[in-house]
């Protein structure tokens, strides 16, 4: 008899792959953590609603996900399955699934399955997940279970966190588009956001904005906007050379501009007192910059 909304992996030493997917399903509340069952007992296994990594069987429709046995030739690890699964059943839509897909999921599966070159100062997701396996090799059951759920809680909580950012950017998207819309050299909000990632999902490589005007921390900031989505460390205008890395008296000395607080050294951001503090920069920019 199958145990409603349990899910089943196998024991000892574990890996990003099954701790992420466990750790999906139990974001989208599709099973319990009183119901995490960790064994390669086929009998046991059997009970379970959701298997992941263990039992030699990827068929989706039963619940089974894992990548070990001879007839999957596929790129997957048990979280790209587990991710597809529920992009494939409707739990979460295409924009959401591609997302965390090209940001997480697709990593962990590379990771798995052997195809990441390592980088000597670079640790990736699934390093930090390998951490929480304790330090012995003998290391009893129960220490390694604890380890499990412990990795799982980390990793449940990162999902969350990012799947909330994700939805909070998406929320702005509407304001990026109207703000686009206008055709102006420049982008002006009301409220601080997050727009970078929205204006080039809406064609802002080819959009003639050359710099973002908003709100922030109490005073109005003004930033240049990259050339691309790939190249975010450039600007298409940067701010007046002689500006770079000046501050308060400096910079308002400078500037001409009584409301000048800093500008980056980098010449891509600036803060301003006002919100005209902020249009008298980027005119300035924009003219004779």
């Amino acid at each position: 008899m199958v145990i409603p909304r349990s899910f089943g992996a196998h024991d000892g030493t574990f890996h990003a792959d099954e701790v992420t997917a466990c750790a999906l399903l139990l974001v989208y509340d599709l099973i319990d953590r009183d119901k995490i069952i960790r064994t390669r007992l086929i009998d046991k296994l059997s009970q379970c609603e959701f298997v992941c990594d263990v039992g030699g069987e990827y068929a989706p429709a039963k619940k089974r996900f894992d990548h070990h046995q001879a007839s999957y030739r596929g790129d997957f690890s048990s979280a790209g399955m587990i991710w597809l699964y529920l992009h494939e059943t409707g739990v979460v839509n295409r924009a959401t699934y591609s997302f965390l897909n090209h940001s997480l999921i697709q990593g962990v599966d590379a990771h798995d399955n052997g195809r990441v070159t390592f980088e000597p100062g670079i640790c990736t997701f699934s390093q930090i997940i390998s951490n929480f396996v304790p330090v012995h090799y003998d290391a009893l059951p129960e220490d390694q279970d604890r380890a499990f759920h412990q990795a799982v809680d980390f990793v449940t909580g990162h999902l969350k966190r990012t799947l909330d950012r994700f939805a909070y950017v998406q929320g702005c998207r509407d304001l990026v588009k109207t703000a686009m819309a206008e055709g102006k050299e420049f982008l002006q909000f009301s409220k601080p956001m997050p727009w970078l990632d929205a204006f080039f999902d809406l064609g802002g490589e080819n959009h003639p904005a050359k710099f973002v005007i908003m709100p922030s921390g109490g005073h109005w900031k003004l930033r240049g906007i990259p050339p691309s989505s790939a190249d975010r460390m450039k600007v298409r205008k940067p701010l007046p050379k002689a500006w770079g890395g000046l501050l308060d008296e400096e910079l308002k000395k400078v500037s001409k501009i009584p409301g000048a607080i800093f500008c980056h050294k980098g010449l891509f951001i600036s803060v301003w007192e006002t919100e005209e503090d902020a249009r008298k920069a980027m005119q300035y920019a924009l003219t004779e910059g």
